[in-house]
């Protein structure tokens, strides 16, 4: 199949990554994966045995007319452990390459079909400022929040763009489910196309 640049040629790409049929199930996967990778998990609190304190014996067992007590660290006491203990927690989801794959290639497709992707020779500004990125996003006629897509890390778009809250930048290797669901417009150059291609085929 052929996708259109935005200069009026058109590039050759596999039906396999840009033509493939909407997997709603699986993208959801590929989504809710993402997500819960970059959950932190890493609240923790101390245990009766963790907290400092409570080798001896706070009061003989009998004679004292108090209740008895083996420590000074147990959860009913104050400065003692936590009952049920917060403990650093993996939130990370498996999914099968292939299947990640396939759920990037159904985003890419429904992209197309929805006519959200747009296909550029190069994505550059002449400087590191938000004005310069602002009237690139006019000149391509895009709306929305914006997502552009190179096969390179450019510095001066990446400055010029990160100012913008609706505008975001990314490179083919670093791509993920959650930034292109989300986006209204992915602006997409020609040599980032062929490495998406060459990714998901």
């Amino acid at each position: 199949m052929e996708l259109q640049v935005k200069n009026g040629t058109s590039v050759s790409v596999s039906e396999q990554v840009f033509d493939r049929s909407y997997n709603e199930g699986l993208i959801h996967q590929a989504v809710v994966a993402y997500l819960a990778g970059a959950r932190a998990g890493t609240k923790k609190q101390l245990t009766r045995s963790e907290v400092s304190g409570g080798g001896k014996k706070p009061w003989a067992q009998k004679g004292t007319g108090r209740a008895r007590h083996g420590t000074t660290r147990s959860p009913i006491w104050r400065t003692g452990g936590v009952t049920f203990a917060a403990r650093p927690r993996n939130f990370d989801q498996k999914i099968n390459r292939k299947a990640y794959r396939v759920a990037m290639a159904s985003i890419f497709s429904e992209l197309v079909r929805q006519g959200r992707l747009t296909v550029v020779d190069a994505l550059e500004v002449a400087a590191p400022k938000t004005r310069e990125v602002v009237a690139l996003v006019k000149s391509l006629g895009v709306t929305g929040r914006v997502l552009f897509v190179n096969e390179a890390f450019n510095e001066s778009l990446y400055l010029a763009s990160r100012n913008l809250i609706e505008t975001g930048y990314l490179t083919v290797d670093v791509l993920d489910p959650v930034s292109l669901v989300g986006a209204d417009q992915v602006v997409i150059t020609r040599a980032a196309v062929k490495m998406v291609e060459e990714w998901l085929s």
